[in-house]
């Protein structure tokens, strides 16, 4: 089967969109991409689009910090847990009508876009990482299986453990790349489309321009009123994508 070029111009513009807010706040392709996406096709199709952006923007953000082995080390059960997470409910997403699954994601953006919003800065110690970083992997691959996004709880979980900020942003990006493998391998078991493998190729071009263009814009705009701008027009979507289905 062809590549549609409505639905590659389609996912070039989200690509494109979803690499800009990446390069300006070093997280939020998946989470734009998939909110985008999952309006016009069902959210498992959405999922495999982003796996090639995804992984290879998230590769490079992984790969430029400071801190790789010791973040490895420091977050192995994290990381653990994100495959379990992610291969046990990856069914679901390949599987849900696209309602049920399009309002999970809804309820996943509005939790997101609550905490961002909200202000809230937690701290937790050292001591409890051990056998609470697991669990939070665990629970953010049920998210992600279930909904194709990757950021809860992992990234109010790493904005708590006490990170300097490149070493924040390199976490990141190891929680996502990892994300992104579980996430590729899951939805291949259920045997998603291959067309989608074609155009999530394709799409990583926007993707790349999208996040350079990003990385140019932080540099000339107050990081703390896009973070509102972006927050904000995330609860609005995810509301959007929860009401949907009833409307």
């Amino acid at each position: 089967m062809g590549i549609d070029p409505q639905l590659w111009l389609l996912a070039a513009a989200v690509f494109l969109l979803a690499g800009v807010v990446k390069g300006m706040v070093g997280m939020g392709l998946p989470t734009i991409a998939m909110g985008l996406l999952s309006l016009v096709v069902p959210p498992a199709e959405a999922a495999a689009l982003l796996i090639v952006p995804s992984l290879v923007t998230n590769l490079w953000q992984l790969f430029t910090g400071p801190s790789f082995g010791v973040l490895m080390v420091r977050l192995a059960g994290m990381m653990a847990g994100v495959v379990v997470g992610t291969l046990a409910t990856a069914g679901i997403l390949a599987r849900a009508q696209a309602g049920s699954a399009t309002a999970a994601l809804g309820v996943a953006l509005i939790a997101y876009a609550a905490v961002g919003l909200s202000g809230a800065k937690l701290s937790l110690p050292r001591w409890c990482e051990p056998w609470l970083s697991p669990l939070v992997g665990l629970a953010t691959g049920l998210v992600t299986g279930a909904t194709g996004v990757f950021v809860l709880p992992a990234v109010p979980y790493l904005q708590a453990i006490g990170l300097e900020k490149d070493e924040l942003v390199q976490a990141l990006g190891l929680s996502f790349t990892v994300s992104t493998l579980a996430l590729a391998a899951g939805l291949l078991r259920n045997s998603i489309p291959s067309v989608s493998a074609g155009l999530s190729l394709l799409s990583l071009v926007p993707a790349l321009a999208g996040m350079a263009l990003g990385q140019a814009i932080r540099l000339r705009i107050e990081a703390g009123t896009f973070r509102k701008v972006f927050f904000a027009g995330l609860l609005a979507l995810g509301a959007w994508l929860v009401l949907r289905p009833i409307a």
